[in-house]
């Protein structure tokens, strides 16, 4: 089965939640408000649930899995309530469409999410790079992360909020500084301090964790040894063939795992790339299955 772990698609349901807020992060009509990043003007076709359904099935994906935009910092605010919104409408999407779960990072709520992954449609959980920046920080969710580990299923890392108070900055800004930092530090936490709490954990990085296994012989000269952690995953989503290849040389080709973004970025080229990416690995990641 191709899998495709990366995408965004916000039901309706989800969309009507989003425009009676009046508080970031909201939507006038098709235009999103963020605390740190300029009004982004949203493609109502990218979130018209029958046409990217048709599109999966045309493109012959068989497993898609759609997460809640953390960029939008819902898991960092106050409550449940968005979160909620988002569970129940996603888990109503037709197949190809299976779901990351979602999860409040400032008051975590590990029996909500153990019930949660009980669902076969539940892939794992997805958490924003924001709320695994540092040791304390990675304790702190850590309650969360052990439901995982019960129930096998893995954890997919993905770019937070921008920081507020830099908007004005061109509309690449935030994908290519914020977000890659906080991959950066994530990864880095991980390594520091995630696994020796977590051995059994799978986790994933979106956008290849923003290159940071490439910096290994500088974390090696730094006194820190690097070792390829056979359950750390890579997801591609952004990059293409240079920084790919560059980086299954330092984690191996099985770490790498294919995922798109869309409607934000187009899935690779499957003549391109080996078809490991699409299939074995991303079964490995999603199951554990070898």
């Amino acid at each position: 089965m191709r899998s495709d772990c990366h995408q965004h698609l916000w039901p309706p349901a989800f969309i009507d939640a989003l425009r009676r807020r009046d508080t970031f992060p909201y939507l006038r009509e098709w235009t999103l408000y963020l605390a740190g990043e300029d009004p982004y003007t949203v493609d109502p076709a990218a979130h018209d649930v029958g046409r990217r359904r048709a599109r999966e099935i045309a493109e012959g994906t068989g497993r898609v899995l759609v997460s809640l935009s953390s960029p939008l910092g819902i898991e960092h605010g106050p409550g449940h309530d968005l979160i909620d919104v988002w569970h129940e409408s996603a888990l109503e999407l037709p197949d190809p469409f299976h779901v990351w779960a979602a999860a409040a990072v400032t008051e975590p709520d590990p029996s909500g999410l153990a019930r949660l992954l009980r669902v076969d449609r539940v892939a794992g959980l997805q958490l924003p790079a924001t709320a695994l920046g540092d040791p304390a920080a990675i304790a702190h969710v850590s309650p969360l992360l052990t439901e995982l580990e019960r129930a096998g299923k893995p954890l997919l890392v993905h770019p937070g909020p921008a920081p507020a108070g830099e908007s004005g900055m061109p509309g690449w800004w935030p994908a290519l500084v914020p977000y890659v930092a906080q991959m950066h530090r994530s990864w880095m936490a991980w390594h520091l301090a995630g696994r020796e709490r977590h051995p059994s954990l799978r986790i994933g990085f979106v956008a290849l964790a923003g290159l940071a296994p490439l910096h290994h012989e500088r974390l090696t000269a730094r006194g820190c040894a690097f070792a390829v952690d056979p359950f750390v995953f890579y997801e591609t989503s952004s990059y293409q063939a240079g920084a790919i290849t560059a980086l299954s040389r330092v984690v191996g080709e099985g770490a790498i795992v294919h995922g798109s973004d869309r409607p934000y970025a187009q899935p690779l080229d499957q003549a391109v790339f080996p078809p490991a990416l699409f299939t074995t690995n991303a079964r490995r990641f999603l199951t554990g299955q070898p």
